[in-house]
């Protein structure tokens, strides 16, 4: 392999005579990037300034023995990486080499060195190391891709969420923004009520989705102009838990939140709305958000039954509600909403 040729050898041997038949050995093997010291104090710096594939190191030393040194190599180690290091000694003894396994060495070398097994033993590990970097390598390509293709997956989860809002919205709304209006606003709203970033984009991401029951009602009740009979207006309460059997079951988080949204987005605060005529913070928070929003745009916008009432009348009318249909504590937030940012909330798009 031509690559173990070109790897970054350190040697650390406090003796001369070590080193220099070290680098001859080694040269004649056809290594070429050879690097040593016999100051051992040197290898903190030596291993950020060279960063060599493998070190050999002598076990006895003064200033800091091999034991010492090595544990300093495994500490300056990345935890996902390896470094071979091989154990220079004359010590013989059992005791020694466990000392030197305990502490991290990969293999040792005894003194005299027998020159075919330097190299073998160096052309062994670095052989590991090369592999060791290729499976790394192949790993992190791998974890990029995995995550590409997480990322990739959301994203379309996102567009399905979409498109399965404008598709309930189309009924009633031939624009389709709608839903996207009430997704930012109900952002907007759980923004200003102090909501976990998390929460706020589960909100706006899951709002949408408030009205896919929608697809349940027929045409002669969702788009009647003027008030339903009682028996009508039954059959269009129903869009809530038509809303809530469709995305019932479902194991993704944001879906689970729109099912919440879609059957709960027509209670009130005082008890009176439907389904269930739950009543205040029996409500959940994110329904009760949805509900403002989508009263707010409902009103402000033309639909086949009625006129679009301006942003003063409907403010006024949300603020009547306050209490009785709304969340006072969502209310006001969402005046403070209206009457302290810059945002638009008549205009079309932004809106």
């Amino acid at each position: 392999m031509d690559e173990i040729k070109l790897a970054k050898i350190l040697i650390v041997d406090d003796q001369e005579y070590n080193i220099s038949l070290l680098e001859r050995i080694l040269g004649r093997a056809g290594f070429t990037r050879l690097y040593s010291t016999m100051d051992p104090l040197q290898i903190e710096h030596l291993l950020m300034e060279v960063d060599p594939d493998i070190v050999l190191l002598d076990l006895h030393m003064p200033g800091m023995d091999g034991l010492q040194a090595l544990k300093l190599i495994r500490e300056q180690t990345k935890t996902d990486g390896y470094l071979p290091v091989l154990m220079l000694t004359a010590d013989h003894t059992s005791e020694a080499k466990q000392q030197g396994l305990q502490a991290g060495a990969n293999d040792f070398l005894t003194k005299p060195f027998d020159r075919t097994e330097v190299v073998l033993r160096i052309n062994n590990l670095l052989k590991t190391r090369y592999l060791h970097n290729q499976l790394q390598q192949y790993n992190n390509t791998l974890e990029e891709r995995v995550r590409q293709r997480t990322e990739d997956l959301q994203k379309a989860k996102l567009e399905i969420l979409q498109l399965l809002g404008r598709a309930s919205e189309y009924r009633d709304d031939m624009t389709g923004r709608h839903t996207q209006r009430v997704g930012r606003l109900s952002g907007l709203i759980a923004e200003r009520l102090g909501l976990a970033e998390q929460e706020v984009d589960m909100i706006r991401m899951a709002a949408p989705l408030h009205d896919i029951g929608k697809i349940g009602v027929p045409d002669d009740i969702l788009l009647k102009p003027g008030r339903f009979e009682p028996h009508e207006f039954e059959r269009m309460k129903s869009h809530t838990k038509i809303g809530s059997n469709i995305l019932e079951g479902s194991s993704f988080a944001l879906l689970k939140l729109a099912g919440i949204i879609a059957q709960s987005h027509h209670e009130k605060w005082d008890g009176s709305g439907y389904p269930q005529g739950l009543k205040g913070e029996a409500i959940p928070l994110a329904a009760r958000i949805v509900a403002l929003a989508d009263f707010y745009d409902a009103l402000t916008h033309e639909r086949p039954y009625k006129r679009a009432w301006t942003p003063e009348e409907t403010l006024a009318e949300v603020e009547k509600q306050r209490g009785k249909h709304f969340d006072p504590q969502i209310v006001d937030a969402f005046i403070q909403l209206i009457r302290e940012s810059a945002i638009s909330l008549t205009d079309e798009d932004s809106a």
